[in-house]
């Protein structure tokens, strides 16, 4: 054999034992492969490694063979001793799978990565089935398939094919990839069968998407949370991607929060995608959710909180083709010693979505992750949101990345319930074919929550052109922009100052806030000279007034100067909605005493308090200072009350 490619039929020499033979391999194209030989023998060994088209291997002279694939193909390796005995190892083959492999690590050792899932299909009786799925992996990958949990008989290559179908063929259809190191499956997914005479179902779609995405951070009473603002303006960017039209809150009180949902419930209509987002404090109880809102006392009842199952009924009653709620907020009841409430929760009906960021009786976390805070729940939440998927899905995908997170692992997993009829996707177009009317209605109502201050081009006595411009970061903080365009020849050292009337509070440039909320509030493409936050924009009973300063020097005199101008800019933003306004129970209550006072009048006793309670509640509010130690919980302690209020949702707040 000196040359020629090994025939099995040679007569082997049984003195060299080959203790491992090499393993076949399934990798993308032009990766780096190594194949092993190890065997035992008198004397020196040697070795020559053989392809099935090019006969040697050049340079394949050692018991390890590196070659880069960048074709499919088999190997064999012979191996001598002195004595001109000789063995060959087993046939190996080298899979090459020229496929996108974007999604593989960098630092790929081997394990199994799955590259391609199956796709969802709806075939005609008596037609093709074809589904396909690929994986890389080092042992090479075996297939296993699975028609409603239980394994094919024969379909254990990637490619499972039926060549009629039939009814029973329908079903939910996966795979088993496995080697002799590890197992991974594919997503689920459906296979219809329809009748030759029937047409494929149509696409579902939504004749509009709406979405509420509310925020609580800054608390009067209990202690402040990070993440929402990074979790919120993430989300509603994605959102706005799948067509949805979004409002994004931060801080609102309990009133405040009412007036939202309220203004949310009335854009909602037969047909429409309605998602309610919430990121703060909260818990449930006797299967209830509540959402604390930032003015909520200490101890808090239900009664100063949000009941998100009425938020649900009030979407249900509205006929939405699909109704989700996102609750990113702790599910846990700390007065154990109470007697648990009777009330039953509601049943949700229709195309009904709930997820949450953690099962009953527990807690959810916020860390900080590569420099900027964010709600594990959220932080996974965004990272599948924009997949065409079932909702259900995409959900059951968060709930995978969150149980693998190890910061959360046996302390927060996620919960689905739903009663989904369809498969609706938040991906799914909108038609609003035959909605004209109600979509004009709705497209007036929305417009008012995100129409923006014009651009303003201000000249000053001096000669000195500023501009004055406005961008929404969320539907209640308003940036507004100065730049100097035009400076004349006598004026230098030109700076420009922003202020407001009334004074608008800066949520974001609070004590202990990080860095990385200033990082949010820029768009790189901007370069102004001056920038103003307005924060808390729902308060707003008054036209806002911005006011501009601009100081320079006069070169002949080389005299300082100021000169102001003032733009009055209404009520921009949600603020033209009046959240404000607060119904006779409130206004009683405020009588009372019983609810706390602003958070603009109260700066000084709220960061008392904030201490206090830090102090007392440590386990709950203890902040991470990197996302490899700790986690800070959404929760709170409230207090039983009597929950008769509740028993019928038709009940006006």
């Amino acid at each position: 054999m000196t040359g020629s490619c090994p025939k099995h039929s040679h007569v082997m020499i049984t003195e060299i034992v080959i203790v491992r033979h090499p393993v076949s391999v399934c990798v993308p194209v032009n990766h780096k492969v190594t194949l092993r030989v190890r065997a035992e023998g008198k004397g020196i060994l040697s070795y020559q490694w053989f392809s099935e088209d090019e006969k040697k291997v050049p340079g394949g002279t050692q018991a390890d063979l590196t070659v880069r694939a960048t074709k499919t193909q088999r190997y064999v390796c012979r191996v001598n001793d002195q004595f001109y005995n000789y063995v060959f190892s087993e046939w190996v083959k080298v899979k090459v799978l020229d496929i996108d492999k974007s999604g593989l690590p960098v630092d790929w050792q081997g394990e199994l990565y799955i590259a391609i899932n199956p796709k969802p299909q709806a075939v005609q009786q008596g037609a093709k089935l074809s589904l396909r799925c690929a994986a890389f992996g080092i042992p090479t990958p075996h297939y296993q398939w699975y028609r409603n949990g239980q394994p094919l008989l024969d379909k254990t290559s990637d490619i499972l094919q039926i060549d009629s179908v039939t009814g029973e063929h329908e079903g939910s259809y996966l795979c088993s990839i496995s080697n002799v190191l590890e197992e991974r499956w594919t997503e689920p997914i459906d296979v219809n069968i329809v009748q030759p005479d029937q047409p494929p179902p149509a696409a579902l779609t939504a004749t509009d998407k709406v979405a509420l995405l509310i925020g609580n951070l800054n608390y009067c009473y209990h202690p402040g949370l990070m993440a929402p603002v990074m979790d919120v303006h993430e989300l509603a960017n994605l959102l706005q991607q799948l067509g949805f039209r979004v409002v994004s809150l931060l801080d609102l009180t309990r009133e405040e929060m009412m007036a939202a949902i309220d203004k949310f419930i009335q854009l909602l209509d037969r047909g429409v995608y309605g998602l309610f987002y919430y990121a703060g404090h909260g818990y449930e109880h006797a299967g209830r959710n509540y959402l604390v809102a930032v003015d909520a006392p200490q101890p808090y009842q239900t009664k100063n909180c949000v009941c998100v199952q009425r938020v649900m009924h009030q979407m249900q009653e509205r006929q939405t083709a699909m109704s989700v709620i996102l609750l990113d907020t702790c599910r846990k009841w700390y007065n154990q010693g109470c007697i648990p409430s009777v009330i039953k929760p509601l049943g949700p009906n229709g195309n009904t979505v709930y997820g949450y960021a953690t099962c009953e009786d527990a807690e959810a976390y916020e860390v900080q992750d590569g420099g900027k805070s964010t709600g594990i729940f959220t932080k996974y939440l965004n990272k599948h949101i924009l997949q065409a998927d079932k909702v259900t899905h995409l959900l059951e995908r968060v709930s995978e990345d969150v149980g693998k997170d190890p910061l959360v692992t046996g302390k927060q997993a996620v919960e689905i319930k739903h009663t989904m009829k369809e498969p609706r996707s938040l991906t799914d177009t909108v038609r609003t074919t035959g909605h004209t009317r109600e979509l004009h209605l709705r497209d007036v109502c929305w417009k008012q929550a995100n129409e923006l201050p014009r651009k303003k081009q201000l000249t000053f006595l001096c000669g000195v052109e500023v501009e004055v411009s406005f961008s929404a970061l969320f539907s209640n903080v308003l940036m507004a922009f100065a730049t100097i365009k035009t400076t004349p020849d006598h004026t230098q050292d030109c700076t420009v100052m922003l202020s407001s009337n009334p004074p608008m509070e800066d949520i974001f440039s609070r004590p202990g806030r990080s860095e990385e909320m200033d990082s949010l509030l820029f768009n790189e493409t901007r370069n102004p000279d001056c920038t103003l936050r307005l924060c808390s924009i729902q308060k707003l009973k008054e036209s806002v007034v911005i006011k501009v300063d601009l100081h320079y020097t006069h070169k002949d005199n080389n005299l300082r100067h100021t000169e102001s101008q003032q733009v009055d800019i209404g009520k921009p933003l949600v603020a033209s909605f009046r959240l404000y306004r607060e119904n006779r129970a409130a206004k009683e209550k405020k009588t009372e005493g019983a609810t706390a006072q602003s958070m603009s009048n109260n700066s000084h006793r709220k960061s008392q308090q904030h201490q206090t309670l830090a102090a007392l509640h440590r386990h709950f509010t203890r902040k991470a200072e990197c996302a490899a130690k700790t986690a800070t919980t959404r929760s709170n302690e409230p207090e039983e009350n009597d929950e008769n209020e509740l028993q019928d949702f038709r009940t006006s707040e």
